[in-house]
Order: C-alpha cells, then sequence, then structure tokens
C-alpha cells in the first residue's frame, strides 16, 4: 500500500469510530426521506409545485445538506483540530509530507458524499417512487460542482480557524443559512421570490436548483452552474494561499 492509501484507509477508519458524526453526515438525510417519503401529503402531486410531488423537490436539497454537513463541520473540523494538535507539525518531520493527509481527507470525505448521495437516491426510489435524474450528466455535474464549492469553504474556513471548536462553530454559522437558501426549510416554489433569488447565488442554493433541473430532465441553468463553479475556484484559491500547517 501507498502512503497515501494507508493514510486515506486511517482517516476512514478514525470517521467510522464517530457515530455523532457518521449519524449527522450520512444519517440526517435518509432519514428525513423517510419522514417524507412515508407522509402521504408530501407524496401526492401539490398544485403549487405545477403537479410535482414535495418529495421529488426535497431529495436534491437533502443531497446538498449531506455535502454541507460533511464540508462544512466534519472536514472543517477535523483539519483544524489535526492543526491544533501538533500532528500536521509532527507529520512536517516524517518522510510523508503534511499535504497527503489533506488529500486523504478529501478523497474520505468525497467518498462518504457519495455514499450518502447514492443511499438518498436508493431511498428515494425505494420509499417514495422518486425517480433517477432525467439528466443524469447534467446531475453529475452539478453534483460535482457543488461538492468542490462546500469543500472549497470547508478548508478555507480550517485555514483560518484557530481550534476545531471554533472551525465547527463557523462551519455551522456559514451552514444554517445556506440550507435555508437551498430550501430545507421552505422548498424552493414555495420562497417569497426575492430570497430565491439571492438563494441562486450561494453554493447550495444554485446547487439544488441546478440537480433539481437534472432531476426534472433538463440542463441546468447555467447561472446556477457558473455559480458553484465560482465558489469552488475563489475557495480553493483562498484556502491554497491562507492553510497553514502548523
Amino acid at each position: 500500500m501507498t502512503a497515501l492509501t494507508r493514510l486515506t484507509v486511517t482517516e476512514a477508519r478514525l470517521f467510522l469510530r464517530d457515530p455523532a458524526a457518521v449519524l449527522l453526515s450520512l444519517g440526517l438525510g435518509p432519514i428525513l426521506l423517510l419522514v417524507f417519503g412515508l407522509t402521504p401529503f408530501f407524496r401526492e402531486p401539490q398544485a403549487a409545485y405545477g403537479g410535482a410531488r414535495i418529495v421529488d423537490f426535497y431529495l436534491p436539497t437533502l443531497i446538498t445538506m449531506s455535502v454541507g454537513m460533511l464540508g462544512l463541520s466534519t472536514l472543517s473540523g477535523s483539519l483544524a483540530g489535526y492543526r491544533e494538535l501538533g500532528v500536521l507539525r509532527r507529520l512536517a518531520t516524517t518522510p510523508v509530507p503534511p499535504i497527503r493527509l489533506l488529500i486523504a481527507q478529501l478523497l474520505v470525505q468525497l467518498l462518504m458524499v457519495t455514499v450518502a448521495t447514492v443511499l438518498l437516491m436508493a431511498l428515494g426510489g425505494i420509499v417514495a417512487g422518486v425517480p433517477l435524474p432525467g439528466n443524469l450528466v447534467g446531475a453529475l455535474l452539478a453534483f460535482l460542482l457543488t461538492t468542490l464549492a462546500i469543500f472549497g469553504l470547508g478548508l478555507l474556513i480550517a485555514a483560518v480557524a484557530p481550534t476545531t471548536k471554533a472551525a465547527q462553530g463557523i462551519g455551522t454559522v456559514v451552514l444554517f443559512p445556506l440550507m435555508f437558501l437551498a430550501g430545507l426549510w421552505t422548498p424552493g416554489p414555495l420562497m417569497p421570490e426575492l430570497v430565491r433569488r439571492i438563494g441562486e447565488f450561494s453554493p447550495l442554493g444554485a446547487g439544488t436548483q441546478a440537480m433539481q433541473a437534472a432531476w426534472s430532465g433538463n440542463w441546468p441553468n447555467p447561472l446556477h452552474l457558473a455559480v458553484t463553479a465560482a465558489f469552488a475556484a475563489a475557495a480553493l484559491f483562498g484556502a491554497a494561499k491562507l492553510f497553514r500547517w502548523q
């Protein structure tokens, strides 16, 4: 096994040993989906949604919620904690460069968010009959850009937060408004027009709307793809400039 593979396996084991992180990151979305999927009202066509069902709109929202939790809570907190505990400083004295730990963390979080997404899609189909995306390429592109944008923000928070608690606090403060703009509490069609418009310029809001369009069989709005790509580029660049290993 290469050093990167060993680090990635170790990071995955550490993640799975934290029941709270696993439940929050991988379990909350499926639990909410089960609630929506098993409630008759959410399964019935609604005139306010143009004849669509609420659960159909919520699946992309729950996917972006999982991305947000992993990127803004788990990823940022873990890396800030490693710096706080001196793990990165000690790694700097070994043949393994600290950057490999960063890559291993990203690989683990990417694997977890992929697992969460597949689980949500499978449950959506089994429990509520939510179909697969009508435009699979568009959905994959929207998912990738949204993940890069949120993980970039998570790395940016980890770059400036001095401690684990600070990183998690900042991540929480950032996450909840983004989830609101993504339509977690008020689905997109029921949002006031101004709020919906603001959401189009947030990474989770734009990502959710892009995936909802792809689920309907359409190509995502270029504006939404551009917003997520811009957030990804800016956040990753800022994290690379500001990140300190010790």
